[in-house]
């Protein structure tokens, strides 16, 4: 026998077996995705129930008064409310004035809205640059124009732009060669649209100045820092770094201002005592003028009818640009 077969023969370990696959618990994936999306329901249901109650019934009652005959004889119960269907619709479409009006007010609101957003971008730049106490001290003044209630800052702008008393004459006459004492603002439309803007744009460029100055701290300094190593200036830095990464927020900042705009009223209506002139009429004093003023409600309604469904539109953009943003998150 030979030294090989004398050697005690190696044992092959067993072939190791694969352990069991543990059981995983299967979650109740129905009832949390049912709960889930029942709950922001739940959480919005108060804040629904508080507008349904108060706009769902005067909306109704704008939508029937806008289908009827309605004037002082049926606001004291004289005659009955008649349905004459899309007769109120059909005068107001066929009005002139009217589309005057419409024209009027998309200018108006325009001219608004680019004021505002070129105001408030630039001093949210501003604040970027000054330092601290200057940016508290400017937003302190923001925050106070902001807080002031709209009739308080209309009669400041009444005071400031007064043909015999007005500041802003007075100080504009001391320019050499400039007599403004006396000048009226609202002689004519443009100019007084013109102040009323001013003080539209004065009310509505702290809001905007405080959420852009909130989204320029979200810019990466890093992206700015190489955006100018690759030789870009201040103005290629704005074009190309900080605007795209802020476009989501200048989106829906225009789009609520449009939406504000479009529904002054109040400026309007008290810097004009009351009673705005043909020149000074847009949407929502001409439909008020309409129904308060000239007693046909029934063609009021049917203006700020249509008045809703034109802001229907911004509110539908306003709503995609939201989904939007929401699919990007």
């Amino acid at each position: 026998m030979s030294a090989a077969d004398t050697t005690t023969p190696a044992k092959v370990p067993p072939p190791r077996q694969a352990p069991p696959t543990p059981r995983v618990a299967k979650s109740p994936r129905r009832g949390r995705t049912s709960g889930g999306a029942a709950t922001p329901w739940l959480l919005l249901a108060p804040c629904l129930l508080i507008l349904a109650l108060v706009m769902a019934y005067p909306l109704y009652r704008l939508v029937t008064l806008s289908f009827q005959s309605f004037g002082q004889s049926q606001l004291w119960g004289f005659k009955p409310a008649e349905w004459v269907g899309f007769d109120n619709f059909s005068k107001v479409l066929g009005d002139s004035e009217f589309w005057t009006v419409v024209v009027r007010t998309i200018v108006f609101a325009a001219g608004c809205v680019i004021l505002t957003m070129v105001s408030g971008m630039l001093v949210a730049l501003l604040l970027q640059k000054v330092s601290g106490w200057v940016k508290t001290m400017i937003n302190i003044v923001l925050i106070a124009s902001w807080g002031m209630p709209v009739i308080v800052a209309t009669t400041v702008f009444k005071w400031l732009f007064d043909s015999d008393y007005g500041v802003l004459n007075a100080l504009m006459s001391k320019l050499p060669g400039v007599d403004m004492i006396g000048h009226n603002w609202f002689a004519s439309g443009p100019q007084g649209l013109a102040v009323i803007m001013l003080l539209v744009v004065w009310g509505a460029v702290p809001f905007v100045v405080i959420t852009l100055s909130a989204g320029l701290t979200q810019v990466p300094k890093e992206l700015e820092e190489a955006a100018r190593l690759d030789g870009a200036g201040a103005v290629g830095v704005f074009r190309y770094v900080t605007l795209p990464i802020l476009k989501p927020i200048i989106v829906m900042l225009t789009t609520l201002s449009v939406i504000w705009d479009m529904g002054v009223f109040p400026q309007v209506f008290v810097m004009r005592g009351g009673h705005p002139e043909a020149e000074f009429q847009i949407l929502n004093t001409y439909s008020y003028d309409r129904a308060f003023v000239v007693n046909d409600y029934a063609q009021g309604s049917a203006i700020a009818l249509l008045t809703v469904l034109l802001l229907l539109g911004v509110v539908a953009v306003y709503m995609r640009q939201m989904l939007k943003i929401g699919e990007v998150e």
